[in-house]
């Protein structure tokens, strides 16, 4: 292993800068170097602050049906320098502005025994690099068949990772921590039970990918942009530590459909000596296209509750009735049916939510199981399984709409498609257009279970193209898309900000299957949300859930997830009366904004905590979480993002001291203190525990008897 990396590291010394294409970041602290092989084989590697990151790895395509692959006997035949710097404003986001600013080079490839061209596109910024493959409009290519993308990451050493099972079909996997040699040996504890999943290898890791250097350098590997392509998931090689591409197949095994002019996802390396460089990084939004949406004034973040958790938790169900083992739409008759008495999306049940919304000043209010055909939804591999048009006969569809719209709360759809696609995109105009008809702005959509077409993956090229189909299509109809169980978000709410936000994780429901680890939410801002916001569904007040199942976090840490887990759709997901037995806890939820003007990653270890101070948009005020790992921490927050020479009142949501996310997790306190911008705060987090701050200008009435913080 050690032999290889010196024969790459000897034959770049040699190049210098002569032969070799150089590629320095706009703050000179990336550099990225490209060149060919004797053979024409393409390679790059890239430092940052003289550091290395990624050393000499090859790129290329293996192709179906083809003598000669895309892997050599390239020249360069054309090289071009450009910079680029502008300043755009996101619909919503962890910050108001958003600086795009990174030094181009395109490096043209010729083949030399076909003639086909490839350029390869590299964008450094001063945080890291984003490249991607281009295929030109040429005669001697046109259409072809992607084998395997073989891009790699040949890492300096054997890093710690934080990472989940390559699989083709979910990432709801709790992450495993372990150095990159162990990963084969643990696979198989890692693989747990979900409702359709495809795992390809014993060491296949999934993006966006955490990793932690000997020496303290935090690397982020991840792609951006996914359009027209398959997911990109991760093959190591644990004798060189070596990754390379492993792209998600179809149903025949093979991997992308390309004709030219065409072009790739990007690929990306965020790097940086904190762990919050790698949340502060835009990398991944800057990658995608501007918006399309022309005006996006209707796009605005959401608060909402739902007839959600008494459904996950068992409480009630989605289904009407009990008296059929299949149902036919159009032909089942549910007027003939006998009520099962545990249908949670009842019109009186819901109006109760619609209440709850209404009184705490929520914006909008979830149902599921409204429609019919929840009786044989899944697992039947049922193509013609919901119209995601007609009401269970409990559900007054028209009366909601009036009842909600009277007490200014806006609904938010349910579409479920059991991850019959094709039936989804048969009725997909008629649904949204019901959506617009009785006045719901966003839609959660949900891909449970295997897919149909039959053998198709959640994550091929087909599905990736559907996803974006939904969202397109929704746009034209002015509707939100929260989709679950689709594939992981690259930036592309950054084109189409209707995308406000997805799940494509191991969310809050999986507490009631059985529960989650307690430092899962330490990670998910490095992993997960680094291609965009998550629909966490947080706010949970009572740990020991209906069906017996243990929450493992502390009431405090899920205050806490309403900072850290970035989404400008949040819910409140517990019963409402488990909110009123802790209203002073349930006023953080209320008062906590959802659009952010600034973000500051004040502490930071992956797996360990987290803690970051957001500025709302509009307001000034300022809102602190910090998420707890597995042992009992004191943090250290320093005010100084607070303007200077005033004083504030900040209200803060913690532990107690005897707290822990299993044996006391709803043991919390709340107490008020005077801070300005030179005060410190010291705080104590339990294991799985947490604080939630708010911070907000205060009148000199208001700040008497109270005790100023140094």
């Amino acid at each position: 292993m050690k032999s290889i990396r010196l024969s790459f590291l000897l034959f770049f010394l040699f190049l210098g800068n002569i032969q070799a294409q150089v590629l320095t970041s706009p703050g000179q602290t990336l550099q990225m170097k490209f060149a060919l092989t004797e053979a024409g084989e393409p390679l790059y590697l890239v430092n940052l602050n003289n550091q290395p990151v990624v050393l000499p790895s090859k790129l290329g395509f293996d192709l179906k049906n083809d003598d000669i692959d895309l892997l050599d006997g390239f020249q360069i035949t054309k090289t071009e320098n450009s910079t680029f710097d502008e300043t755009w404003t996101p619909v919503w986001g962890e910050e108001s502005q958003i600086r795009n600013h990174y030094n181009e080079l395109m490096v043209e490839l010729t083949q030399t025994k076909t003639g086909r061209k490839m350029v390869i596109r590299f964008r450094a910024f001063d945080e890291g690099l984003g490249f991607r493959y281009e295929f030109p409009l040429q005669e001697d290519m046109g259409y072809f068949v992607v084998k395997e993308e073989k891009t790699q990451f040949a890492m300096t050493g054997d890093h710690v990772a934080f990472w989940i099972p390559g699989d083709y079909d979910t990432q709801e996997y709790d992450f495993t921590e372990s150095k990159l040699s162990e990963i084969r040996g643990l696979m198989k504890t890692a693989i747990t039970p979900n409702a359709s999943q495809t795992p390809f290898s014993d060491t296949g890791v999934q993006t966006s990918l955490i990793m932690k250097s000997a020496d303290g350098l935090y690397i982020n590997l991840h792609e951006a942009a996914l359009i027209d392509y398959p997911a990109m998931h991760l093959e190591l090689d644990d004798e060189q530590m070596i990754f390379t591409s492993h792209l998600t197949p179809d149903a025949i095994g093979d991997k992308g459909y390309l004709y030219t002019p065409a072009q790739t996802p990007w690929r990306t390396i965020i790097a940086g000596k904190k762990a919050g460089n790698i949340l502060a990084s835009r990398i991944t939004y800057n990658l995608n296209e501007p918006s399309k949406i022309e005006d996006p004034s209707w796009i605005k973040p959401m608060k909402y509750v739902g007839v959600w958790w008494e459904m996950i938790t068992g409480k009630s169900s989605w289904s009407y009735t009990n008296d059929y083992k299949a149902i036919k739409l159009g032909e089942t008759d549910y007027s003939k049916a006998s009520p099962n008495g545990t249908h949670g999306a009842t019109t009186e049940n819901v109006k109760k939510y619609i209440d709850f919304a209404a009184k705490h000043g929520f914006d909008g209010v979830l149902v599921e199981g409204w429609n019919v055909g929840w009786e044989d939804w899944f697992g039947n591999s049922k193509d013609y399984v919901f119209d995601f048009l007609t009401p269970y006969p409990d559900f007054d569809l028209k009366g909601i709409s009036a009842y909600a719209k009277e007490k200014g709360v806006q609904m938010i759809m349910h579409h479920e498609t059991s991850s019959s696609v094709r039936n989804y995109e048969r009725h997909m105009d008629e649904a949204y257009q019901l959506m617009k008809d009785y006045g719901y702005p966003a839609v959660k959509s949900g891909y449970v279970g295997d897919m149909l077409p039959r053998g198709e993956y959640h994550y091929s090229q087909w599905l990736v193209n559907h996803y974006q189909y939904a969202i397109e299509k929704a746009a034209e109809y002015q509707i939100m898309v929260n989709a679950h169980e689709a594939v992981r978000p690259t930036g592309v709410g950054r084109t189409w900000p209707n995308l406000i936000a997805n799940e494509s994780a191991r969310g809050t429901e999986y507490q009631a299957f059985g529960g989650s680890k307690a430092n899962h939410v330490t990670i998910l801002p490095f992993t997960r949300q680094i291609g965009g916001p998550m629909d966490y569904t947080p706010g949970v007040f009572e740990m020991d859930v209906f069906n017996g199942s243990h929450v493992n976090s502390t009431l405090a840490n899920q205050l806490a997830l309403y900072v850290t887990m970035y989404s400008p759709l949040q819910m409140a997901a517990d019963f409402p009366e488990n909110y009123d037995r802790f209203p002073d806890a349930f006023q953080f939820i209320k008062d906590v904004a959802l659009d952010w003007e600034k973000s500051l990653y004040l502490e930071a270890e992956p797996g360990y905590f987290l803690t970051i101070a957001r500025k709302a948009k509009g307001t000034g005020e300022w809102f602190v979480g910090n998420v707890n790992g597995m042992d009992r921490r004191t943090g250290e927050v320093k005010f100084d993002f607070l303007e200077s020479g005033k004083t504030y009142i900040a209200e803060i949501y913690g532990d107690k001291t005897d707290a822990h996310f299993k044996t006391n997790p709803q043991a919390y306190e709340i107490r008020k203190v005077a801070v300005d911008s030179n005060s410190v705060l010291k705080q104590f987090s339990a294991p799985g525990g947490g604080y939630a701050i708010r911070i907000r200008a205060a009148g000199k009435e208001e700040l008497k008897g109270l005790k100023k913080l140094k």
